[in-house]
């Protein structure tokens, strides 16, 4: 009787293996036709699209920053507008005005006319002719007195509010400056780009009659430029700026649809996702250490005279928002490459998600044993949570894309607020507990 109870039983086991082995091998048979349609034309084509939207990705940044530079007032004066504090750029124009007021003043002439006073009072000949060696200590003097002088108009608050306004106002000729076309107070000649600092010669002139200077009334209207950017290749690079200032609009566009169309090519799109993550991530890394390599080459081939510490300065403030624009992007592609792979099946991320999910089901169970009745609510979200997932991605990739000039910090906080929308989809999804716990219920014994 035992045996003959027990054949039902090990009918039913073999069934169940035999239905398993069926599935199996009809898993395995699809998975091979499946197989066969990988064309190696289409893998090489989604591989060349996607590199081709990195390199477009290093462009766009570069043509978004150019456009931002030439075309946005308010931008370019947050770039320039720093400058008037920074101690090396003060520290040259100093120098720089303190040698254009010194070369008015007529030294000879100021010994002369002590020679002449001092005759006049009647004092012994060689004593008026002490009077005549003293033209070194009097130029030092006299130089130390106008550097003085000056320093003390450049590091004021007059001085910046000079720097700002005149930079606001001469905009438009920055335009015209990097496409060739120069006039008004900023210039591109001698392959640089220099800025009239007129209007500082014309205070410290004032100061100095103000401390008894008189012969410093005598100094005319001098323009005299403070160089910018100088270099024996601006030329092409005002041609490049030109050129990526045109596209700055559309580039980023067209990135955008070309890593498309490679993901949608490949046969993986998962895979194909995290490439293109991964590959825009390392053109913006590249991107980088370009730009910290050509500060060195670009100090290393300044003309003799000019300041190292003061190009520097400028050079770093004149890429200070294209470095934002390179970590912002990114940050964008190292989070998309990240998302694509927790997405998977690999075992890593499978735990990572049934961890999040077991913790936001225990907090949901807990407020829901509290009283909380989610209902109607509950079931709508369980029923489109693709949907409702597919749109927080949507609004939080148009929310960086409409931004004008997001930073790293802001895709950031994009990231995060993605993620409490995810976590607050989960735990209003009151359809997979219930799941769960009819699943539960039904395989306890």
């Amino acid at each position: 009787m035992a045996h003959t109870g027990g054949e039902p039983h090990s009918n039913r086991e073999h069934s169940e293996l035999d239905e398993l082995r069926h599935r199996l091998g009809a898993l395995e048979s699809g998975a091979r036709p499946r197989a066969a349609r990988h064309h190696p034309f289409r893998s090489a084509g989604s591989v060349l699209l996607i590199l081709f939207a990195a390199l477009l990705s290093l462009l766009s940044v570069v043509a978004v920053w150019a456009n931002s530079i030439v075309r946005d007032t308010d931008r370019y004066v947050a770039t320039v507008g720093p400058l008037a504090s920074d101690p090396d750029v003060q520290k040259a124009v100093t120098n720089r005005v303190t040698d254009v007021v010194l070369a008015q003043i007529d030294v000879d002439a100021l010994v002369k006319q002590l020679q002449d006073a001092v005759s006049q009072t009647g004092v012994p000949p060689k004593a008026a002719q002490l009077v005549g060696n003293l033209q070194a200590p009097i130029t030092n003097g006299l130089k130390r007195l106008v550097s003085g002088t000056v320093e003390r108009v450049v590091t004021s608050s007059a001085f910046e509010t000079v720097w700002v306004e005149g930079n606001r106002k001469v905009h438009s000729a920055v335009d015209k400056a990097l496409t060739g076309n120069a006039d008004g107070v900023v210039s591109l000649e001698n392959d640089q780009v220099a800025i009239d600092v007129a209007p500082i010669v014309a205070q410290v002139k004032e100061r100095l009659v103000d401390a008894g200077l008189g012969v410093a009334e005598r100094i005319p209207d001098v323009h005299t430029d403070f160089v910018v950017l100088q270099s024996k290749d601006i030329g092409k690079i005002k041609t490049y700026m030109r050129v990526l200032e045109i596209l700055g609009g559309w580039l980023p566009f067209i990135t955008l649809l070309v890593a498309a169309a490679g993901v949608y090519t490949a046969f993986n799109r998962r895979h194909a996702l995290i490439g293109a993550a991964s590959a825009v991530f390392a053109a913006m890394l590249f991107l980088g250490i370009t730009l910290t390599v050509f500060r060195d080459v670009y100090l290393d081939h300044l003309p003799s005279g000019a300041s190292p510490a003061a190009a520097g300065a400028v050079y770093d403030a004149l890429i200070k928002f294209l470095r934002a624009g390179v970590r912002a992007l990114g940050a964008v592609a190292l989070i998309t490459a990240v998302g694509a792979f927790l997405s998977g099946p690999s075992r890593i991320a499978v735990l990572v998600r049934t961890g999040c999910r077991r913790s936001i089901g225990a907090l949901r169970d807990v407020a829901v044993s509290g009283g909380l009745r989610l209902g109607a609510v509950g079931r709508f979200v369980h029923r489109f949570k693709r949907w409702i997932g597919a749109a927080i991605l949507v609004v939080a990739a148009i929310v960086l894309f409409t931004w004008s000039y997001p930073t790293t910090m802001v895709v950031v906080w994009t990231t995060v607020v993605v993620l409490v929308g995810f976590a607050i989809r989960e735990f209003l999804d009151t359809g997979s507990a219930s799941a769960a716990t009819e699943s539960r219920e039904t395989v306890t014994p």
